[in-house]
């Protein structure tokens, strides 16, 4: 019966880590396609239930601060700051139908995340074309 309860009170102690260790909350490290350096750290955040990203820091140019190729409200707004994800909604696992900005061609696409081995796996869309990154929890 000692046994019971020590597991009991360790599954009540560790419950909410684990539900946490397979949450994508928190900031990120993003990976740059070509140089495989890291780009930026972005923070993703809940506001209104759904997922939302923004750029917490510019790693690679911090010179190019203003997003002169995006459209809209965001032409030439401060890229750090910038909520780049938005609208993603929980779908089982992962997160999709939102979209997410790219800052350096000022386009807009399709999104979906999921979480593998700790590493947030960010897939935009144009049709049946994607491409996936992977992105590293900043520690």
């Amino acid at each position: 019966m000692q046994i019971v309860k020590q597991l009991l009170i360790t599954a009540v102690l560790l419950g909410p880590l684990v539900g946490q260790a397979g949450e994508i909350w928190g900031q990120w490290k993003t990976i740059d396609d070509e140089t495989g350096k890291a780009k930026s750290i972005v923070e993703l955040y809940e506001k209104d239930g759904k997922l939302y990203g923004k750029v917490i820091d510019l790693l690679l140019k911090p010179d190019d601060t203003l997003c002169d190729k995006c459209t809209g409200k965001r032409h030439n707004q401060p890229i750090v700051g910038m909520d780049f994800l938005t609208h993603m909604e929980k779908d089982g696992e992962a997160y999709s139908g939102g979209e997410i900005l790219d800052p350096a061609n000022g386009k807009t696409y399709r999104c979906k995340l999921w979480l593998a081995d700790g590493v947030l796996k960010v897939r935009g869309y144009i049709g049946f074309f994607f491409r996936t990154q992977e992105w590293h929890r900043v520690q």
